[in-house]
């Protein structure tokens, strides 16, 4: 799996841990291991240029996911089947200031709540989304298990 990161964000960030938990994510998704992925942190004031250009929205957001190849996703971690083209995934942007602001008010920390939407990001490229209640319970619910087993698998 090639997994490129830049932090461009200008606020010291530990890059290991949010390059494993992609990684998890894509192996437990059965995410063929020559895939690309790309990662980058941001300033606030890109952060928020991207969201109003890409997404229309006002102001910073923590994270955006900018699919590359379409992705067949089979619905679920661990589901034997793996796909078989390699493929370049897309860009997952993370703003670590935004990601600090939530993880205080959520009483946790700011790499908690990174590898939270490195999680989230991942799933984005894959094809899922929260749009609809439906989406939203499936895709946070994936979301939790991914994080579990990851938090597991580093004790």
């Amino acid at each position: 799996m090639s997994i490129e990161i830049a932090n461009e964000s200008g606020v010291e960030t530990a890059t290991d841990p949010i390059l494993a938990v992609a990684r998890y994510a894509l192996d437990e998704m059965g995410i063929n291991p020559l895939a690309e992925l790309s990662i980058l942190l941001v300033e606030v004031e890109y952060m928020a240029e991207l969201n109003q250009r890409w997404m229309g929205g006002d102001g910073p957001t923590d994270v955006l996911a900018f699919p590359m190849d379409e992705m067949s996703v089979d619905r679920g971690p661990g589901n034997g089947t793996e796909h078989d083209e390699p493929a370049l995934l897309g860009d997952i942007v993370l703003c670590p200031e935004v990601a600090a602001n939530q993880a205080k008010t959520a009483g946790h920390s700011t790499d908690d709540e990174l590898h939270m939407l490195t999680v989230h990001g991942v799933l984005h490229l894959l094809g899922y989304d929260h749009a609809e209640p439906e989406e939203e319970r499936e895709m946070f619910g994936l979301q939790g298990k991914l994080l579990t087993g990851w938090r597991a698998s580093k004790a």
